[in-house]
C-alpha cells in the first residue's frame, strides 16, 4: 500500500509530510531497529533538510541507529562541508541533537566496501531485455545495508536518460552499487539511447534494476518526492516500486514540457548544483528531444572546468561518439566499462557511424560554452564556443525564430510534439 498526496496545481506542505511520514512509518515494526535511509547528492533538486528533520522526529527516538547513506552511484565522495549543506545541519549540531545519525559516502570504488548479494544471468538478462543485452551482471551494493535492519530510500523522481524516470530502485543501482551492475545498466540504457528512454516509464533498465532489487536481503520502504523547481508537489511512501511509479506518474506531468515544434538552436544553460560535465550533460539530455535534426545545443556554464572528476582521464581517450560508433567496433572498445561508453553517446547525442568509410554523422552538434579548454573539447569530439560571447539576453523570447533559452537547465525535459 502506497500512502501519498500529489498534485499539478498545489504543493504538499511540511504538516502533510509530517502526516503522510506518520501514516507509513508508524505501522512498521522499527522499535529498536537499525535504518539506513538512502538519500541523492547535491546533484537532486529535494527538501531534505526538511526530511532529515522530520525522519528524525518520527524514528530518532523509536530506532536505535537512523543513518544516511548517500547515494553517489560513481560521484565523488562528498566533503563535510557539502554534506552539512546536503542534510541542513552541522556536524556539531549532529552529534548534539542527533547522537543516533551518521552520514557516510557510499563508495562504488573500493571492492572493500561492497557486498555481492545475486547475480543475474546472461540468460536471464537476455529476457528481460529483450535480447539488447546478453551478458551476466554481478549485483554488488555497499556492505553497509547489512548492518541494518531496515532500508529507506528518500529521494525526488525525475525524467532520466538511462532508466526513463529516476527515483525509486534506482537509488539503490547505480546508487549504492558496484561497479558490474553500474556498467550493464548504463550501457543498456545507452543501447535503448536517451532519446528511447528519457520520460519513459517502463524501460528495459528499470526493469533490470527492479530485477537486481529482488536480491536486497533487507525490507524497502520507499520515500518518493516530486518536485517542479524548489517546489515539493508529490510525496508517496510506500514499497519501492508501487511508491515509484506513482511518483513517475506525477513526474510526467508535471516534469515534461512539450513544444508544438524542434528549436534549431537552444541555448541550455545547467544550474550550478552540477560542478563537471558527467553531471551538467543533463542540460543536453533534457533538450535533445527538442531539438531539430541538423540543430544545435550549446551547454553554457562558465563554472565547469572539468569533464568528470570521477572519469575524465577514460573520457580523455574515449572521446564523445554516436552509440554505433562503438556498437560497429567492439573489439576497439571491449575493455572500456559500459557506464563510460553509455556517458559518451548520451552527449553525443542520436546519430549514425559508417564502418567502412569512419564518417560519424551525428544528428544534432553539441558545443561546449564551459570553462574547459578549447583544445580539449576538440579532442573529446565536441564544439566550443567562449562564454564570454554568448549573452543570453539574446536568446530571450525567440522561439518564433527556433530559438530556445533554457535556464537552470537539467530537470525539466523539453520534448517537440509528435516526436
Amino acid at each position: 500500500m502506497v500512502n501519498g498526496k500529489g498534485s499539478t496545481t498545489q504543493t504538499v506542505s511540511a504538516d502533510e509530510v509530517r502526516q503522510l511520514l506518520a501514516q507509513a512509518l508508524d505501522p512498521l515494526p522499527l522499535d529498536g531497529k537499525r535504518i539506513l535511509a538512502i538519500i541523492p547528492d547535491s546533484t537532486r533538486t529535494a527538501p531534505l533538510p526538511m526530511m532529515f528533520r522530520l525522519l528524525y522526529e518520527r524514528l530518532g527516538r523509536r530506532a536505535a541507529r537512523l543513518d544516511y547513506l548517500i547515494a553517489l552511484g560513481t560521484h565523488p565522495p562528498m566533503p563535510e562541508e557539502a554534506i552539512e549543506r546536503l542534510v541542513g545541519v552541522s556536524a556539531a549540531e549532529r552529534a548534539d541533537k542527533y547522537p543516533n545519525v551518521t552520514v557516510f559516502n557510499h563508495r562504488w570504488d573500493l571492492p572493500d566496501t561492497l557486498q555481492t548479494i545475486g547475480v543475474i544471468s546472461r540468460r536471464e538478462m537476455a529476457e528481460i531485455t529483450g535480447g539488447l543485452l546478453e551478458e551476466e551482471a554481478v549485483v554488488s551494493l555497499n556492505r553497509l545495508i547489512l548492518d541494518y535492519d531496515q532500508l529507506l530510500i528518500c529521494g525526488p523522481v525525475f525524467p532520466h536518460e538511462v532508466v526513463g524516470f529516476s527515483g525509486g530502485a534506482k537509488y539503490l543501482f547505480p546508487g549504492i552499487a558496484g561497479p558490474e551492475i553500474i556498467n550493464a545498466s548504463h550501457w543498456l540504457g545507452a543501447l535503448v539511447t536517451s532519446m528511447g528512454t528519457i520520460g519513459v516509464a517502463h524501460t528495459p533498465v528499470r526493469r533490470v534494476i527492479h530485477r537486481a532489487a529482488e536480491f536486497v536481503p533487507r525490507p524497502i520502504t520507499c520515500i518518493a518526492m516530486v518536485l517542479r523547481g524548489q517546489a515539493l508537489h508529490g510525496l508517496y511512501i510506500g514499497p519501492h516500486a508501487e511508491a515509484w511509479e506513482a511518483a513517475a506518474g506525477l513526474s510526467a506531468q508535471l516534469n515534461v514540457i512539450t513544444v508544438p515544434r524542434p528549436f534549431r538552436r537552444v541555448l541550455s544553460m545547467p544550474s550550478e548544483m552540477y560542478d563537471d560535465l558527467w553531471t551538467a550533460a543533463k542540460a543536453m539530455y533534457k533538450t535533445e528531444p527538442a531539438i531539430a535534426d541538423g540543430g544545435e545545443v550549446i551547454v553554457c556554464a562558465p563554472h565547469i572546468t572539468e569533464i568528470s572528476y570521477s572519469h575524465g582521464t577514460l573520457i580523455d581517450q574515449v572521446g564523445y561518439h554516436v552509440r554505433d560508433y562503438f556498437l560497429k567496433q567492439p573489439a576497439r572498445f571491449r575493455n572500456v566499462p559500459g557506464s563510460i561508453k553509455a556517458h559518451s553517446t548520451h552527449v553525443k547525442g542520436a546519430g549514425a557511424y559508417d564502418a567502412a568509410t569512419g564518417i560519424e554523422t551525428p544528428r544534432i552538434q553539441v558545443t561546449l560554452a564551459t570553462a574547459i579548454p578549447e583544445e580539449r573539447c576538440r579532442r573529446v569530439n565536441l564544439g566550443y564556443a567562449d562564454y564570454r560571447k554568448i549573452d543570453p539576453e539574446e536568446w530571450k523570447g525567440r522561439e518564433d525564430e527556433g530559438i530556445l533559452l533554457v535556464p537552470h537547465a537539467g530537470e525539466m525535459l523539453y520534448r517537440a510534439a509528435g516526436g
